[in-house]
């Protein structure tokens, strides 16, 4: 049986702001080193320790063989389509509120990261992302894609077609496509459904629909969704795991599907998906 190849560089991305992350990013960067595994600190990450070199966050996961992030889940969002792309082992280290992306606790960190070491392809969760076309653009996310109203605009209309036929139109506040990783982010929110990271799903969940009977809808993960925006003169937003987005004109289309790339998530070996949604949610108590 082949030896697994050692893991020699480490990217570290923080929560610039989060309380006590100088201490922790320190013991992290100690803890590499006695393990002889070089460091490769974000820009802003760098500044805090007063170390000269340091990297822009987008970079990191191509110089990597894995990212940690000591933060919450809007920090690994923050990465993700960078991590997926440059095929990067994300682990996230929750100094954040809810931390589902970011689920391993700082008195877990160390327990977590030895085991990661030495069996890197141990207690890894893979996770599907959506893919997004706009004006000439292709994006990805790990989480949702969400259209809504601006705060003083009125009820918005939204056409929607699968797989090339119209399903259906919506009156209401916006809707949220969301992979089965998102379900619990604005989508749970907004009233959709707890989907396991495993189920090949979209979610599309309708915010403040004009219709009672408009209900949250999980469609094959193998589907193509359009989005025509109907409304003529209020004010909408396309807004791309709560990162990134734009304002969206009349008679705009944005396509969203599955996409081909996935994120390599390390979890905990000590706590199921069911634990983490009991734990953060108080699912089922």
């Amino acid at each position: 049986m082949e030896a697994k190849k050692k893991i020699k560089k480490i990217g570290i991305i923080i929560k610039p702001h989060a309380s006590g992350v100088e201490k922790i990013l320190q013991e992290i960067i100690h803890f590499l080193r006695v393990h002889k595994i070089e460091c490769l600190l974000e820009n802003i990450a760098a500044e805090k320790l007063k170390i000269k070199t340091g990297y822009p966050r987008e970079k990191l996961p191509e110089m990597s063989e894995a990212i940690i992030v000591l933060g919450g889940d809007g920090t690994l969002l923050s990465i993700a389509p960078f991590a997926a792309r440059a095929g990067t082992p994300v682990v996230g280290i929750n100094l954040g509120r809810l931390g589902f992306l970011t689920e391993i606790p700082v008195d877990e960190a160390f327990p977590v990261l030895e085991t990661f070491i030495k069996n890197k392809d141990g207690f890894i969760s893979r996770r599907t992302l959506l893919e997004i076309k706009y004006k000439d653009r292709v994006d990805i996310c790990l989480n949702d894609v969400v259209l809504n109203k601006a705060a003083l605009a009125r009820m918005i209309e939204l056409l929607i077609f699968i797989d090339g036929k119209e399903v259906t139109r919506l009156k209401g506040d916006g809707l949220i496509l969301s992979s089965p990783t998102g379900s619990t982010a604005y989508s749970l929110s907004a009233g959709g459904p707890i989907v396991h990271p495993k189920v090949e799903t979209i979610i599309l969940t309708p915010i403040c629909p004009h219709t009672l009977s408009f209900r949250p809808l999980l469609i094959p993960a193998s589907s193509t969704i359009k989005i025509k925006l109907l409304t003529p003169e209020e004010k909408v937003y396309l807004t791309i795991d709560g990162q990134r987005g734009l304002a969206m004109e009349k008679n705009e289309v944005i396509e969203v599907r599955k996409s081909d790339l996935e994120l390599i998530l390390v979890t905990s070996p000590w706590r199921s998906y069911y634990d983490l949604v009991k734990e953060k949610l108080g699912w089922a108590e």
